[in-house]
């Protein structure tokens, strides 16, 4: 047969466009594109063992990367068991290039054996959506959802691919897809606008999210933070958004309840937002969450989320780094010398006051030294004096993550990851995608019982593709955030507390993650003693080979109880 067909095609075209890794499942109605996948040794297969851990390992990769990344599906139910992890790269932002296959359009009206409407199946948790039902555009599609993916908002899409569409000989051209450019700017008028009640401000307040990070705009988000002596919180994000060890940086906003986040959204008469939203929390607030009479500006590259669900006085959609570029110019040529040393003193209260927090944290947890059953920040600070400066962390162990970051603060863009989107078990497959991408670094993900659980076998696409994260399982023998997110249920409704749902207990049958690893070829121990946490962490970081730490944590859980409770 002359020429080359549809399968081989769209891997010269993701190749075109620098996707050399493939996450994915393989399926029947894909077995002639896998096949062709063969004869391109630069396109990388990394295969797992169910699709959800094929798109949460993609999502690690894409965010080290900032890049397009390539996840190959199976059809219905392959795509059925993607779509929670797809739903969290949705809310992330993950530019995922999702493609599945069909058994083709000639049974398209069949009803037959894994018929679906994949492309509705896949609207809700995809920017972009779309079947290919001609071999003459099958490349221009995949070019225009690579686009979509890559272009902020960015986010995950899905193409259909059904067989007999690949199996054509393919007469398109494979060229690079263009990503246009999204360095806007606003007009002079607002830059000075926004400057100006900036400038008026008593108390400035300033919320950030990924888009600063994604847009490369840390250093001119603190020198403006600095400048004005504002406050920043990080709202909705997954990358670092500022140093964390910077006096101005105050921590997040909440994740859960609107009634965590409004005593911070309030405090202030000027509010700068800048690359996310406000607020994700599941339980927002239904009020005004600002001040009466608060400004507040809103600068981000996503146009839907501007003004979403809140007041906004002033609202650009442009670049966040070269809009802060502007707006620091701008604040510069007209700050008077009284509003810099208002300015200064804001930086240093603040700066004192986070100070005097962290050393009260600090000397709860020298209280704890020596004692069981472990806490986090046990671990946490040994960890901190043995492992590299440089070191890459994904991390959706949310319980336990106030601890780790205590003692290793975020600070550089790319080197902390946190879970988003609200599904488990992206810690682990996370963390091997961006060993995947810097197998130069130590790359540690920390997740908790629960949440590993739903990814475990991530642990064998880590040894079978030589990817050498570590693996920390914080393991408290519960859901713990559901402990306490039910303790504020009860208090809002006065109900009296009491024993905590024994769905919330893992405790019976214990799991024994260090034997769960070493199963799937992946060297492990179990640390439930202090004096045995400084060998374990030397252990893991001795080579560059997949390793687990199965940490036994403090928690509240009853297995007798469970055990007689449960058992049918």
């Amino acid at each position: 047969m002359a020429g080359k067909t549809g399968n081989q095609k769209i891997i010269e075209q993701f190749l075109a466009d620098g996707m050399d890794h493939m996450f994915g499942n393989p399926g029947t109605v894909e077995q002639g594109f896998l096949d062709a996948v063969e004869e391109y040794p630069d396109m990388k297969y990394i295969l797992t063992l169910q699709e959800s851990i094929a798109v949460m390992t993609a999502d690690g990769y894409a965010r080290a990367t900032q890049k397009p990344t390539l996840v190959q599906l199976h059809s219905s139910p392959g795509i059925g068991n993607a779509v929670g992890a797809l739903y969290q790269a949705k809310r992330g932002h993950a530019p995922l290039v999702v493609i599945g296959s069909d058994a083709g359009t000639q049974y398209m009206n069949m009803d037959s054996q894994m018929a679906n409407d994949l492309v509705g199946m896949m609207e809700p948790v995809t920017k972009f959506s779309t079947v290919v039902l001609s071999s003459k555009s099958l490349l221009r599609t995949i070019r225009r959802a690579i686009k979509i993916a890559a272009t902020p908002p960015m986010g995950p899409v899905y193409v259909c691919l059904p067989m007999d569409v690949l199996d054509e000989i393919n007469e398109e051209e494979v060229m690079p897809t263009l990503i246009p450019s999204t360095r806007v700017l606003p007009v002079p008028e607002v830059i000075s606008e926004i400057a100006d009640n900036l400038l008026a401000a008593e108390k400035p307040m300033i919320f950030v999210g990924d888009g600063v990070a994604y847009s490369d705009a840390i250093p001119e988000l603190t020198q403006v933070a600095e400048l004005l002596g504002a406050e920043v919180y990080g709202v909705e994000f997954g990358d670092v958004v500022m140093d964390n060890s910077h006096p101005l940086y105050q921590g997040t906003t909440g994740h859960m309840f609107g009634t965590y986040s409004k005593p911070i959204t309030s405090k202030g008469d000027v509010n700068l937002v800048v690359g996310t939203y406000m607020v994700p929390e599941v339980f927002p607030n239904l009020d005004d969450i600002y001040a009466p009479g608060a400004k507040v500006i809103h600068i981000d590259l996503n146009a839907y989320e501007i003004g979403k669900n809140h007041r906004v006085d002033i609202g650009v959609v442009s670049d966040p780094k070269s809009s802060l570029e502007a707006l620091l110019k701008e604040l510069n040529a007209r700050i008077s010398a009284e509003q810099k040393e208002k300015a200064a003193r804001r930086v240093a209260e603040i700066g004192n006051a986070k100070s005097e927090k962290h050393a009260n944290e600090l000397a709860a947890d020298e209280q704890q030294k020596g004692k069981s059953p472990l806490q986090m920040s046990q671990f946490a600070s040994v960890l901190a004096e043995k492992l590299p400066a440089d070191a890459i962390i994904f991390d959706e162990a949310l319980t336990s993550s106030p601890a780790v970051t205590r003692y290793i603060p975020p600070t550089t863009a790319g080197n902390y990851f946190v879970t988003r989107g609200g599904s488990l078990g992206v810690g682990f497959p996370g963390a091997i995608g961006a060993k995947l991408f810097r197998p130069d670094k130590t790359v540690i993900g920390f997740s908790g019982d629960g949440g590993s659980m739903y990814t475990i076998q991530a642990l064998w696409s880590a040894v079978r593709h030589n990817a050498g994260a570590k693996f920390v399982v914080c393991n408290n023998g519960s859901y713990k955030l559901l402990q306490l997110n039910i303790d504020v249920y009860w208090t809002e409704r006065e109900i009296a507390k009491h024993d905590h749902p024994l769905s919330f207990d893992l405790s019976y049958p214990a799991i024994r993650f260090d034997i769960l690893a070493q199963s799937m070829g992946v060297d492990a121990v179990r640390v439930e003693k202090e004096e045995d946490i400084a060998p374990a962490i030397e252990r893991m970081l001795a080579d560059d080979k997949p390793f687990l730490i199965d940490l036994v944590l403090q928690g509240d859980h009853k297995a007798d109880w469970v055990k007689t409770n449960c058992s049918q």
